[in-house]
Formats: C-alpha cells, sequence, structure tokens
C-alpha cells in the first residue's frame, strides 16, 4: 500500500491548565436520558489539523481559544461538570458544577506533511490527542507542529456527548472565537425524552440490548500461539480516503431491480460482506459478522410534531442514538439475528458526513486541512466512521478501530477501493 509519513516524534506538553465557564452559571445535576444510559462508559474524539495560522503566533492562537472557551462552556455547562451519583436522584447524572476543562498545550517535532495519518495509534493517540479523559467530561490539547502547522484534539465522555453533540460545541466554540453568534444553542430539556409512564418493556428487548460488563484484565501468561492470535485480532485504528467512483461502483453494485441504495448503505454492505470474507478465510466459517447502523433520533423524534419540536431535537445535546444491527455468517445458512453478545464479531457505521468538520470548523485563522474522529486505542468495540473529505463533495474519508487481521485482508483484496490516507492526498 501506497503509505507516506513518520510515526516517531515527540511531543512535548509545555502546560497545562483548567478553563472554567464563565459566570453566570448555576450548579445543577442533569439527569441521563435513556438514550445515554445505552451508552458504555467510553471516551471518543476529534482531532482537526491546520497549516500554518494565516496571521498571530502560536501564542496567540492559543490564548485566543482559552479566551473563547470560557464563553462557549457557558452554553454547554455540561462539559465543564463531572458525572457523580447524585444521593437524591439514587443514580449517576452530570453534575454541572464548573468543575473545568482540562487544557494542554503541547509542541511537536514533525510536520503537517510529514504525520502518517493513515496510523492514527502511533501519530496521534496519546500525542497529538490525550489518551482519555482524567478530569471531568472534556479535555482539550492544542498542538504547535515544527511546520507552525496547529493541531486541535478534543477528547470527551461519549455517555455525555454523541457525535452530533461533539460538532455541536466545535461549531459553536469556532464561531465564538470569530466572534460570531452559534447557529445553534444547544438544548438540554429532558421533558420530551422521557420514558412511557408508567414504563412498559417488551421481552423483545432483550433480543436488542444486553448489560454491558467490561472486559476482564488479559492474562499475562498466554502461550506464544494465543499471543500470535491476540496480536492479529488487536484493534488497530487506521484511515482511508475512498474516490468518489468508486462509491459510485459499489451504489451501482448494490442497486437493483430499480432499487437504489443510498452509497452509505451500499459502503456497509460492501464492507460487511470483505470482513464476512476475511473470516472465512481465517477459518471461523460457522461464526457470525454482526454490523451495528447508528442512526442519529433527532429528525425521526421530531417528525410530524410540529416545528417546535423539531427545533428541541435538533438542538439536543447529549446521545440521541439508535442502533439497529443484523447477522450474517460467513458462507450462507439460516441465521438467527441477536445483540452484541457471545464474543461473535461485531462492528458498528456511523455516518459522520453530516458532521461540520471541514468548511465550517474556522477559529479565525483559516480552514480546516483535515478533520477525523478519533477512538482511543483501548476501546474494544470495533468502529467504523465514513466523512466527508476536504479535497471534494465526492470523496469519503474513512476512519476505521477494526481487528488487524480484518482491515489487512480488506487492504489485500479491496486496496483498490481502500487508500490509505496520506499528505499526497490532502494537498499538504
Amino acid at each position: 500500500m501506497d503509505i507516506n509519513g513518520v510515526d516517531s516524534f515527540t511531543v512535548k506538553v509545555i502546560n497545562k491548565v483548567v478553563v472554567h465557564a464563565d459566570e453566570p452559571w448555576t450548579d445543577h445535576w442533569l439527569p441521563f436520558t435513556n438514550f445515554d444510559l445505552l451508552v458504555p462508559p467510553f471516551d471518543a474524539g476529534s482531532t482537526f489539523f491546520y497549516k500554518k495560522p494565516s496571521h498571530g503566533s502560536f501564542q496567540t492562537t492559543v490564548s485566543t481559544l482559552k479566551a473563547s472557551l470560557p464563553r462557549v462552556l457557558a452554553l454547554f455547562e455540561p462539559l465543564a461538570g463531572q458525572i457523580a451519583w447524585n444521593k437524591d436522584a439514587g443514580e449517576n447524572q452530570i453534575h454541572c458544577n464548573n468543575h473545568g476543562v482540562e487544557f494542554i498545550e503541547a509542541v511537536a517535532d514533525v510536520e503537517l506533511k510529514e504525520l502518517n495519518l493513515y496510523n492514527p495509534d502511533e501519530c496521534i493517540d496519546g500525542k497529538l490527542m490525550p489518551k482519555k479523559v482524567v478530569r471531568g467530561v472534556l479535555v482539550i490539547q492544542v498542538t504547535k507542529l515544527k511546520c507552525e502547522g496547529i493541531v486541535i484534539g478534543v477528547m470527551s465522555d461519549h455517555r455525555v456527548v454523541d457525535g452530533y453533540s461533539a460538532n455541536m460545541f466545535i461549531s459553536s466554540w469556532a464561531d465564538i472565537t470569530r466572534s460570531i453568534t452559534p447557529s445553534m444553542i444547544p438544548s438540554f430539556g429532558r421533558s420530551y425524552l422521557q420514558p412511557r409512564s408508567p414504563t412498559v418493556y417488551s421481552p423483545l428487548i432483550h433480543n436488542v440490548f444486553a448489560v454491558f460488563e467490561p472486559s476482564s484484565n488479559p492474562d499475562s501468561r498466554l502461550s506464544e500461539e494465543k499471543e500470535e492470535e491476540e496480536d492479529a485480532y488487536k484493534l488497530v485504528n487506521r484511515i482511508y480516503y475512498i474516490k468518489g467512483e468508486q462509491l459510485k461502483n459499489l451504489q451501482l453494485l448494490a442497486s437493483q431491480n430499480g432499487c437504489r441504495r443510498s452509497k452509505l448503505v451500499s459502503f456497509t454492505s460492501f464492507l460487511w460482506k470483505e470482513v464476512a470474507l476475511s473470516m472465512e478465510d481465517s477459518g471461523k466459517h460457522h461464526e457470525a459478522c454482526n454490523v451495528v447502523v447508528s442512526v442519529d433520533g433527532r429528525r425521526r423524534l421530531g417528525e410530524g410534531e410540529g416545528e417546535e419540536k423539531e427545533k428541541l431535537m435538533a438542538s439536543h445535546f447529549g446521545n440521541v442514538l439508535s442502533m439497529p444491527y443484523g447477522s450474517k455468517k460467513s458462507q450462507p445458512r439460516p441465521l438467527i439475528s441477536k445483540a452484541f453478545v457471545g464474543g461473535e464479531m461485531s462492528f458498528s457505521v456511523s455516518a459522520g458526513q453530516r458532521f461540520e468538520t471541514m468548511e465550517e470548523i474556522d477559529f479565525g485563522w483559516g480552514k480546516v486541512t483535515f478533520g477525523s474522529c478519533h477512538i482511543p486505542s483501548e476501546r474494544k468495540d470495533c468502529f467504523v466512521m465514513p466523512m466527508g473529505s476536504p479535497i471534494n463533495n465526492e470523496d469519503w474519508i474513512v476512519y476505521t478501530h477494526m481487528p488487524r487481521k480484518h482491515m489487512n485482508y480488506i487492504e489485500a483484496h479491496a486496496g483498490h477501493i481502500f487508500k490509505p490516507l496520506n499528505a499526497n492526498y490532502l494537498n499538504i
């Protein structure tokens, strides 16, 4: 595969501060919705890469970001809070107590064009992005590169923020930094997402959801053969680009008998097939491969309920995701769909093409060169997010957090579609 860039470089933290929301703010508790409770305690983030700012020094840029952050946190109070036990409610809730957000300044001895963006495990994880949220629910790192380019990494607790909400926050921060009124003010109302009263659950819920149980620590006495197998199926982060003509070909292959499939459905079907073939190639003929397609429920929950309800749902901050799924064996045979239990191969696809990660995330010193989601390397769930390309509207950028074995197979058998992201493609 054509892979450019370097993995080995050092990052030095030069300052850490805690930034609090501007006054006035009120100390209050915000309960989780049922949608929030469906999200395990995972972190997720976003990275934004910029060429050398059109004006001002790095310190000027950092000072500007730190000056605008308290103002945006005043709008997004949960992000400056903590997840804690509310003894009055008898449950974990978001304590909006202005605990503050850790803001990290760093410098890296690497140029933007030298970064191996294909391999985020080496060039982003723990370097240009903190590995996890240690304080509160949000951490931000701003890094100066050797070429004077800037990288902004934002990591948050997924129980508080989904991709849509993270995009809302970043866009608002960029707007406020440029002294522009944010286009959308977040809503934290819970009344329109309350469960039925009295609560009623269908027995079918057990076919959809399972109790989350964190994985135990691996046995340090693994045999050499077992270690090799675990390394082969270790989850790795990779970023690819897919040309528009290849997406159109996939769409054409998936559309038959007058039924036109979307690009997302066509891509997901192709990826599902490739992972199943990889499992078959590895001798796992009888194991199922599950795919989950994350669906943002904001628009659907607001449909037919009037303009006010639609606006409330569009501005809702938090998680509003449903996760329909399907299951396929690597060889054709009768199937029974089931949730993500039993250690079966499962991955989720979440569409990020609608997020304003390219044209709209402008803090005042120039357009973003490249933006992507980021999943900490320690996370054990498989995840894929296709996003819009900064080069043109036809291509996609695809972020994957998948087993090394399957990604190697896909690169070998579908390398004409999955191209490693590099500086040449981004015109850096």
